[in-house]
């Protein structure tokens, strides 16, 4: 049994954060940062049987063409993803009556639906693009131990060669394969950067001085076996790393609305992120 400073919940038996109880949410769950994304997203539900919300964490969850659906707003950065993540495994996984384990482990589909910024300058804005790697340039997995396949080493070998002067250790962490197939077959597919902030971990300067000025730069020309950093964003390795190591099912949809490279930004952002939006609806 689990102790209560370990699984810890609120006085009506939900979870802590998410303030959320077992039978709430479904097994296929949609991500997305911005709390105002979630009813952009359950708009198109047929049906929506659970409003709730705490702090930033916003939950819908209905019914999709008769199959039932979960939307949820994570906030932004992987120190909320593990908060979500970690949460959602325990809604699934755990007997909150007993506190024990489940005999049988069960797994989720998340799908990530979010904003981010190409470092490549082939990639146009507007463009939907599926990560099929992400690195995490945060510390998350500093604190947990996961898998490695040999792609995931052999990237990561060639992201600490190529960011030399990093004084931490970046992650590598993969999509789900069943997932991408179904939702990212004919979209463009590439690797994901994540960083923990959206300034100077991103190599933005408006008065600060940066500790990497040349990330961006080095991102852009770093390549190994055919695969590139394709984009940037705040979530994605997190996401692929918890689920990686609890065995969770993992994709992420990025709505390509900025260019570092280009230096512009989308003009219709959310009309970008709408046709990501309804293209997971739609492949559900």
């Amino acid at each position: 049994m689990i102790n209560d400073s370990e699984l810890i919940l609120n006085a009506d038996g939900s979870i802590y954060h998410l303030n959320l109880k077992p039978e709430d949410i479904a097994d296929t769950i949609i991500f997305v940062g911005d709390p105002d994304r979630v009813p952009e997203v359950s708009k198109y539900f047929d049906d929506i049987e659970i409003r709730k919300g705490k702090r930033e964490f916003i939950t819908h969850t209905g019914h999709v063409n008769g199959k039932r659906l979960t939307v949820i707003s994570t906030g932004i950065g992987t120190d909320n993803i593990d908060i979500v993540l970690n949460e959602l495994d325990a809604l699934l996984n755990f007997d909150f009556e007993t506190r024990n384990l489940k005999s049988e482990i069960k797994s989720l589909d998340i799908i990530r639906i979010g904003t981010s910024g190409s470092i490549q300058g082939n990639i146009a804005m507007g463009t939907i693009l599926a990560s099929e790697y992400a690195i995490g340039f945060d510390t998350l997995m500093q604190y947990y131990q996961k898998p490695y396949n040999s792609k995931e080493l052999e990237i990561q070998e060639a992201v600490i060669e190529k960011f030399h002067d990093l004084t931490f250790k970046p992650y590598v962490a993969h999509a789900s394969e069943r997932l991408l197939k179904k939702f990212a077959h004919d979209i463009p597919k590439g690797v994901t950067m994540t960083a923990p902030g959206f300034y100077g971990p991103q190599g933005r300067n408006l008065r600060s001085q940066n500790t990497y000025p040349h990330l961006i730069k080095q991102a852009n020309t770093f390549k190994v076996n055919g695969y590139q950093i394709t984009n940037l964003e705040m979530e994605t390795a997190g996401i692929y790393a918890l689920s990686n190591m609890l065995g969770h099912h993992a994709i992420s949809i990025n709505a390509i609305l900025a260019s570092r490279v280009n230096e512009t930004f989308a003009s219709n952002p959310k009309e970008i992120v709408d046709k990501a939006i309804r293209m997971v609806l739609d492949r559900l």
